[in-house]
Order: C-alpha cells, then sequence, then structure tokens
C-alpha cells in the first residue's frame, strides 16, 4: 500500500523535505509505523503546550493586569517551543500543516481545562476532523 522506494523528483526541493519528514512514520512491512506515529504526535502535543503557554502569560499581563513576572516564564517556554521545534523532522509546510491539527485540538483541551469554558459538539467535531487530517498528511503515500 505505501511504497517506501519511491523518491520524490530531484527538482522539487521543498516537496523532498516534506517528503523525508513523514517518511520514518513508514514501515515497508505495515504501510506504518505506529509507534513513530505515536511519538510525532506527542511531539506535536508538546510543542503546541509550549508556544499556548508562551502566548498565554503575556496575554495574562495585558488583558488582566497580571504581575510582569509572568513574562519571564512566558520566554522560557517560547524559548523552548522553538527548540522543539528543532526536534521536528523537517520544517517544510507539510510538517507545519499536521502540526497546525495537534495545535487546535491542544488549543480546545486549554480551552477547556484551563480557561474552564465547556466544549460544544462542534469544538469536539472540529478537533476530530483537525486531528484527522493531521494523520492524513502525516501518512500519505509516498509520491513521485
Amino acid at each position: 500500500m505505501f511504497s517506501s522506494n519511491v523518491q520524490p523528483p530531484a527538482t522539487a526541493i521543498g516537496d523532498f523535505q516534506a517528503f523525508r519528514a513523514f517518511q520514518h512514520c513508514r514501515d515497508s512491512q505495515n504501510g506504518f509505523d505506529t509507534l513513530e506515529l505515536l511519538r510525532l504526535a506527542i511531539l506535536f502535543a508538546i510543542t503546541a503546550l509550549a508556544e499556548i503557554v508562551g502566548c498565554y502569560l503575556p496575554w495574562l499581563v495585558l488583558k488582566q493586569g497580571k504581575s510582569l513576572l509572568l513574562l519571564l516564564p512566558a520566554a522560557i517556554s517560547l524559548g523552548i517551543f522553538a527548540w522543539l521545534l528543532t526536534l521536528h523532522p523537517t520544517a517544510a509546510g507539510r510538517t507545519y500543516a499536521a502540526y497546525g491539527g495537534m495545535y487546535i485540538a491542544v488549543a480546545l483541551l486549554w480551552l477547556r481545562f484551563v480557561d474552564g469554558i465547556s466544549l460544544t459538539r462542534w469544538d469536539l467535531s472540529g478537533a476530530a476532523v483537525a486531528l484527522l487530517g493531521m494523520t492524513i498528511i502525516a501518512l500519505q503515500p509516498a509520491t513521485n
């Protein structure tokens, strides 16, 4: 079903990088490596959390008049976010598109558990679609 022997054309450098980003999720025996896909999803989730914390804390300072001291952990969180991005397989567009699906799901979890706002069926459906999109992008068959 998935071919690990197919290589992209050499002229499509951006597509080649995106191809390599998810090539490691494939396994010639089973089509994809579930454990590697899980590792990638966890990395996406931790990266999203670091990004959200790094942006939420300054929001508290600016919008709710919280202590300026919150800017220090915000800066640390954004530094961790930037470092985590270096652990992603590549910075190609497909990787960021897949990461976007996880970001949506993590942001909705933040809305529920930090902001205390109940999620609607529309929120849950949207997160499911976003995560499905992430999975489709990550597991797409290799093409020329």
